[in-house]
């Protein structure tokens, strides 16, 4: 892993006095992924919050998108006063903004006030449980995040103006892999690639993706939890730096109707306490050509087998379901296959770099809870040796027999809310917060009234 743009607290001390560093974002990821937190003075963070952290209220882990307080969660409330939690860095995560001047960020773990317990339903914690769990098995996860965006020619405030229609996006025409139109965009892009590389996050590459102004940044993998704090810094950076060059960008599932969705494509893999791939091996997969360990194939039959109640990790409000259309790259049937962009599971690689792509995650999706999602599953295939059904051939829009992925965000709240796998894994605390977060996402689409109604029935009916 490359330590460019990676700091210890002493470099950052050294970076401070000598007035290259004045400000530290100091976050935590909330419920949607998104980045919460304070801009602290250098010299303060050093002195008060690097090894005690900070207080911050903690309704963040108990609201919604516009922040309201949110009524009905066990974890705070009115009737609790909406108190304090404790964000204390991770100091492993801290690293340059490099696409800020004079700014370092750190992201925090959400622990209780008053001990060093970590709150269980904050997304960094559900994750760590996960790990901690695949360690005890001797397994050490790994991951990597193929996330997409759009790319426009406005600024968020001029979008929010024009009540979001009639966007004109970077580009009038799909630019998949096209090298000439992604040219176009090289102003953020090609900035947005070297602000996060510069910011110890190793990127790879940079393309045109399968829609006009869609466009995807590739970054290296890395450790599950290390992969998952790279994404969500990652998409704050690259919201600063389009915006900072007056242009905006949107990891929306789907933001319209006539256009690909974005998609989070996650690819999985694991090592054991050696270091030795643990998915590599001599049996046959059944249904191709590529051999693997017993621990490959029980861990794919279990995201297999979960898929489906995992959705609402997956698909974490009603406007991602709309990405799940066929013959659109985004998958719609929860099947496996080698190398077909049609299925939910498409496993690639050969040997060391065997591995599971999950095509079902979107854009929008919480990448702590996506990969704590894929783990649990992972590690329930492993435990009970479960195994897949042979690989599927074909098209498999086509493929009606197949389990569909959930078609709206109620029907991934029922199966989440039956699942005793879940709650096995994640604990009912964390269940039933999860839910509740959804059934509020669920409530307030059913009371809005869109512009498709009004455009529908306004006169006509």
């Amino acid at each position: 892993m490359s330590e460019e743009g990676r700091l210890s607290l002493d470099a950052l001390a050294s970076e401070v006095d000598a007035g290259r560093i004045h400000t530290v974002v100091t976050a935590m990821p909330d419920l949607y992924g998104r980045l919460v937190g304070k801009r602290i003075t250098g010299h303060f963070f050093l002195e008060e919050i690097a090894q005690g952290g900070m207080h911050m209220c903690d309704y963040l882990l108990a609201s919604d998108m516009e922040m309201d307080p949110t009524p009905g969660y066990a974890f705070t409330s009115w009737e609790t006063g909406y108190g304090d939690l404790r964000a204390v860095p991770d100091l492993a995560t801290m690293r340059r903004a490099a696409w800020l001047e004079g700014t370092a960020i750190v992201l925090c773990d959400a622990l209780h006030e008053h001990s060093d317990d970590p709150i269980s339903v904050a997304p960094r914690s559900i994750l760590s449980r996960q790990l901690e769990r695949a360690q005890s098995a001797g397994l050490h996860p790994y991951t990597g995040s193929e996330l997409e965006f759009f790319l426009f020619q406005e600024t968020y405030a001029s979008a929010r103006e024009r009540g979001y229609q009639g966007l004109q996006t970077n580009q009038s025409y799909i630019e998949d892999y096209h090298v000439l139109s992604s040219t176009f965009a090289e102003p953020v892009v090609g900035a947005i690639r070297a602000g996060v590389d510069a910011s110890g996050i190793p990127v790879e590459f940079s393309k045109g993706e399968w829609g006009p102004g869609q466009h995807e940044i590739n970054l290296r993998y890395a450790e599950a939890l290390e992969m998952a704090d790279r994404h969500v810094i990652y998409k704050l950076a690259a919201k600063e730096i389009a915006a900072a060059r007056g242009q905006a960008l949107t990891f929306m599932a789907k933001w319209h109707h006539d256009h690909a969705g974005n998609s989070l494509h996650v690819h999985l893999s694991m090592t054991d306490d050696a270091g030795a791939p643990a998915f590599a091996g001599e049996e046959p997969l059944p249904g191709t050509s590529v051999h693997s360990s017993p621990q490959f194939r029980h861990a794919l039959a279990g995201m297999l087998e979960h898929a489906q109640e995992l959705a609402l990790l997956f698909a974490p409000n009603p406007n991602s379901y709309k990405r799940y259309q066929d013959g659109t790259f985004a998958p719609t049937r929860v099947a496996w296959s080698y190398d077909n962009r049609t299925v939910g599971f498409r496993v690639v690689g050969e040997g060391p770099s065997l591995r599971v792509e999950c095509r079902i995650p979107g854009g929008d999706a919480n990448p702590y809870l996506v990969y704590a999602g894929l783990i649990a599953a992972a590690l329930d295939g492993i435990e009970r040796g479960v195994e897949p059904e042979p690989a599927f051939a074909g098209d498999a829009y086509a493929a009606v027999e197949l389990p569909r992925v959930p078609r709206s965000l109620e029907e991934a709240i029922d199966r989440f809310a039956g699942s005793a796998f879940a709650r096995s894994a994640f604990g009912d605390d964390v269940v039933e917060h999860l839910l509740h977060f959804a059934r509020t996402e669920a409530e307030a689409s059913a009371r809005a009234v869109t512009d498709f109604e009004r455009g529908r029935w306004f006169e006509r009916v």
